[in-house]
């Protein structure tokens, strides 16, 4: 998976907290695909944290980048975030990932502090956006 490679690339393995596939493959995730025919131009997923909603692998294939692609699936992650009546959303993304922290604060999501079981690693930012 091309979003794997790039984390592990990018960031040390005790800093990758991305989603194996089995993973993503349970009742408490919602996945999302944005393609264009056959073609895969991008992912993310909701993680039901209760209260919240966590947003999860997010990547936008290097074709696809600078196409809106990102803010169509953040959008529709959001729109079902809203849907389960999550109070929040929340994410964790690199910090190098510039383009990431662009389209999050556009987005509406500030920047917080750890949560859930994530520890305060010097590579990871926080993210929330209130609902």
């Amino acid at each position: 998976m091309q979003s794997h490679a790039l984390m592990e690339e990018l960031f040390p393995p005790e800093d990758n907290f991305y989603l194996d596939i089995g993973d993503l493959c349970v009742p408490e995730i919602s996945f999302f695909v944005a393609r264009e025919g056959d073609q895969l131009l991008g992912t993310g997923a909701l993680a039901d944290k209760g209260d919240y909603g966590e947003v999860k692998s997010m990547f936008v294939s290097p074709e696809a980048r600078g196409k809106g692609v990102g803010e169509l699936l953040l959008a529709q992650i959001e729109v079902t975030a809203r849907t389960k009546g999550y109070a929040a959303l929340k994410l964790e993304t690199g910090d190098v990932l510039h383009a990431a922290h662009r389209l999050y604060e556009r987005a509406g999501f500030a920047k917080c502090g750890p949560f859930g079981d994530y520890p305060a690693a010097n590579s990871s930012v926080f993210m929330t956006k209130k609902l």
